[in-house]
Parts: C-alpha cells; sequence; structure tokens
C-alpha cells in the first residue's frame, strides 16, 4: 500500500552551491548528506513538513542525474511514495500496465528498497517506489 509521498527528489549540479538556498533562506532542516556509489550520485536529505526533499547531485558524467542535468537542466527529478511490501507493489503495478524501470527493489540512500516506474507510463512522471526499514507490511 502506498502510505505517503516520502519525497521529492531534486536534481542539481552541486550540493555545496544549492544547500544554502534550502538551509538558509528555506530554513530547512538538513538530515544528512550520503553518496549512493551504485546510482552515481551524492544526496542530502532536508526536512520539509511531513514530506522531505531530496538533492541529487551527480558524481561521475555517466549518472542519470548527469544525463539528466545536461537534457533538462536543474530541477524536480522525481517524486518518491512511501509504501509496504514494495515486491508487491511492483507486482501490482506490472499487472496494471505500469512499465517498471526496476523489475526487482535496488538499495537506494538511508538503507531503502527502491524501484522507479517508466514516466511514459504515468503521464511523464517519474514515480520511485520507496520502501524504508520497519515499514513492512
Amino acid at each position: 500500500m502506498i502510505k505517503k509521498v516520502d519525497h521529492i527528489g531534486i536534481a542539481v549540479r552541486s550540493l555545496e552551491e544549492t544547500l544554502p538556498f534550502y538551509t538558509d533562506v528555506l530554513k530547512l532542516t538538513l538530515l544528512g548528506i550520503e553518496e549512493v556509489a551504485s546510482q552515481k550520485v551524492k544526496v542530502a536529505f532536508l526536512q520539509a513538513g511531513e514530506t522531505k526533499l531530496e538533492l541529487l547531485e551527480p558524481t561521475s558524467a555517466e549518472s542519470t542525474i548527469a544525463a539528466f542535468i545536461e537534457k533538462r537542466g536543474e530541477g524536480i527529478h522525481h517524486v518518491a511514495l512511501g509504501v509496504t511490501s514494495i515486491g508487491d507493489r511492483i507486482a501490482e503495478m506490472k499487472e496494471n500496465g505500469i512499465r517498471m524501470i526496476d523489475e526487482q527493489p535496488r538499495p537506494g540512500a538511508g538503507g531503502a528498497a527502491i524501484a522507479f516506474m517508466h514516466p511514459k507510463s504515468a503521464s511523464g512522471v517519474l514515480f520511485e517506489l520507496c520502501e524504508k526499514k520497519g515499514m513492512k507490511g
């Protein structure tokens, strides 16, 4: 089941240059920064009420985030939906004709299991299914 909007992913060229806007101007709390080597990104999570913002900085020119920025510029990259039983959610999406980028869950930031839907199946929106530890059910 979908529980909530977990976070909104925002592609940025540089966390160092971008973070002051979020922390100093918007006064959001920085929850942490980590590198997700498998995704070739460095991410910063910020608390924005009930939802988090995830800033994604590419660490390699081969990163999908680098390609996104090259093609579209910085900005909103994806909307992550917090789910329980991510394997069941992937199967449910496929049963409903949704094309999945990830047929199986993969590791994401913060120890989450993640899977992306293809934006062509969701009116051009890249949705991420995100199951955090302790959300199984």
